[in-house]
């Protein structure tokens, strides 16, 4: 496979949230604002890449018959590092995730990448798979708690952009604006992305 073909897959092809619909606990409950969305977007990039890296590493020594009880050692591994991160250096956005981090373990993004592209292809193949697939997480997230912060709140980024006048519409902080923007994305992608 091509690294253009890679790339394209994890940004338009196989996008995690807007084709694939996977990791829908993590993305509809953290992206009720931008900076969540961004900083959860960061979090499974980094994980995802150190994972397939790890994975790729470990591939040719791993027996098949433990193969998903490494990856998943691999996957908390880096999680737990993320965590800590986190909660040392950037602890409003650690207490704001809360426990959606710990929960990018068994984010099936990354278990299926790990098993479907790192344990059978090398390091720079699933580094570049990883980046790619992080990456196309991450834009679907943001978008989506950018647009539920600027009509449910008024703001992006917690900046405002509306004058006092502006009625936010309050369902879209909430889930039911989350699976109806969430909605909305998905058709749109799918109708660009067939053009």
């Amino acid at each position: 496979m091509k690294v253009s073909e890679i790339i394209k897959n994890g940004l338009m092809d196989e996008n995690p949230i807007f084709v694939q619909l996977i990791g829908m606990c993590s993305v509809l409950a953290v992206s009720s604002s931008a900076i969540n969305s961004l900083a959860m977007g960061i979090s499974v990039i980094a994980v995802l890449t150190l994972s397939n890296i790890a994975i790729s590493l470990v591939r040719k020594v791993t027996p098949d018959e433990i193969r998903i009880p490494v990856f998943i050692v691999v996957i908390a591994t880096f999680v737990t590092i993320v965590d800590m991160f986190l909660k040392a250096y950037a602890p409003d956005i650690y207490a704001s995730l809360g426990i959606f981090i710990p929960l990018i373990v068994v984010n099936c993004l990354i278990l299926g990448r790990a098993e479907s592209f790192a344990s059978s292809n090398g390091v720079i193949m699933s580094t570049i798979d990883g980046l790619s697939m992080g990456i196309g997480f991450t834009i679907a997230i943001t978008i989506l708690g950018a647009l539920r912060e600027i009509l449910g709140a008024g703001t992006i980024f917690g900046k405002a952009l509306f004058g006092a006048s502006f009625q936010p519409a309050a369902v879209f902080v909430a889930a039911p604006g989350a699976f109806i923007l969430l909605g909305i994305l998905v058709g749109l992608f799918r109708t660009l992305n067939k053009r």
